[in-house]
């Protein structure tokens, strides 16, 4: 782990690729704003096909997060999927290199955050962008505090959406921060999901790959997420909190991908270049909390480790939706003993269901 880590820093490699094109709204989802400390903050929400507020589930972005549209809306039909399981989803909007974390302080380097002017911009082939971004800099992020109250009980009050029994999973940055949250809030978030996460962020290297990550996207300092060596750093590391995990029953599903690109990756410079190594080093982390797991006994999970696939939305979507069947038996009102969820009409994705992106 710590070779691939040392091989990426100079590229100052993204945790989450940017993807493809974006896509128009799905017009089947509604804005739904709830104010915070952040400030007014926009989420997506796509209602079960039939109607139930009983099952919800969460679904994080990963680094390049956008402020108009969660990546999974943007660039998937997993939300879309999901209706169709009779499961209500809820996209937050934004956090660029949050982590959803809640920060110590703003983001800034010794009170200054630079631009990024004198940088070469993303269309330069570089992955160094998104300085100007204000988020979580004339502020402090306060992510996961927004996702266990702010939203939950806006969800409760307005939509009169179950605050307990939830689902939550993430690709990327996203993956460690929905096991950060059923660690910490068992009664709301009874599954969680890592697609591709960085699950061992103690291990050799880490730090200073995530350092350069963050800064690459958006300009971030992690010292203002969480001091090295703090009990604040140490609690949001994944493969040290997997005993809480275990203790809590949480169910999870866990993958990640070979690095070794599909067919329709090979026409992507960013496929190759940083999506083969992004992937190798969440391999390695999530081969390294598997094993925690393992050496903790724990059986309520699902690995899911394809032989293909790169850091990209196109493994990401294709991983959801095997995961997606598995969410559906364990979120909501408990089912009677042998029970089953109803299937949903017609497959996963709907008739029509565009090609992995």
């Amino acid at each position: 782990m710590g070779a691939v880590v040392a091989v990426l820093l100079p590229f100052g490699a993204s945790v989450a690729m940017a993807g493809p094109a974006a896509a128009e709204y799905d017009p089947a989802g509604f804005d739904f704003f709830v104010d915070s400390s952040m400030g007014s903050i926009k989420n997506r929400i796509f209602r079960a096909a039939d109607g139930n507020t009983d099952r919800v589930v969460y679904l994080l972005d990963g680094e390049r997060a956008e402020n108009d549209m969660n990546g999974w809306e943007e660039y998937t039909e997993i939300p879309a999927a999901l209706t169709k399981f009779n499961i209500n989803v809820v996209t937050p909007v934004g956090g660029q290199s949050s982590f959803y974390a809640d920060w110590m302080e703003p983001s800034s380097f010794n009170g200054v955050n630079p631009d990024g002017s004198g940088l070469p911009g993303s269309d330069s082939g570089s992955a160094v962008s998104g300085w100007t971004e204000t988020s979580g800099k004339s502020y402090t992020y306060k992510w996961e505090t927004f996702l266990t109250q702010n939203l939950p009980n806006a969800l409760r009050d307005r939509l009169g959406f179950s605050s307990t029994r939830n689902g939550v999973f993430g690709l990327s940055s996203g993956g460690s921060a929905a096991l950060v949250m059923a660690a910490y809030h068992p009664e709301q978030f009874v599954y969680a999901g890592s697609l591709s996460g960085y699950l061992y962020q103690s291990a050799p290297g880490m730090r200073e790959a995530l350092r350069m990550a963050m800064l690459a996207a958006g300009g971030y300092n992690i010292d203002s997420m969480a001091p090295a060596g703090s009990e604040q750093w140490k609690r949001l590391d994944p493969y040290g909190f997997a005993s809480t995990l275990a203790a809590n029953g949480t169910r999870l599903y866990i993958s990640a991908g070979s690095g070794q690109p599909a067919q329709q990756d090979l026409s992507s410079s960013d496929a190759i270049i940083q999506g083969m190594p992004l992937e190798g080093i969440a391999l390695a982390n999530t081969r390294a909390f598997q094993s925690k797991m393992e050496s903790l006994g724990y059986e309520n999970v699902t690995y899911d480790f394809p032989s293909i696939g790169v850091h990209n939305w196109g493994q990401w979507e294709q991983v959801a939706n095997r995961l997606i069947p598995d969410l559906a038996k364990h979120i909501g009102k408990p089912l009677p003993e042998g029970a089953r969820p109803a299937p949903p009409e017609g497959p996963p994705g709907g008739e029509g269901q565009a090609p992995p992106k």
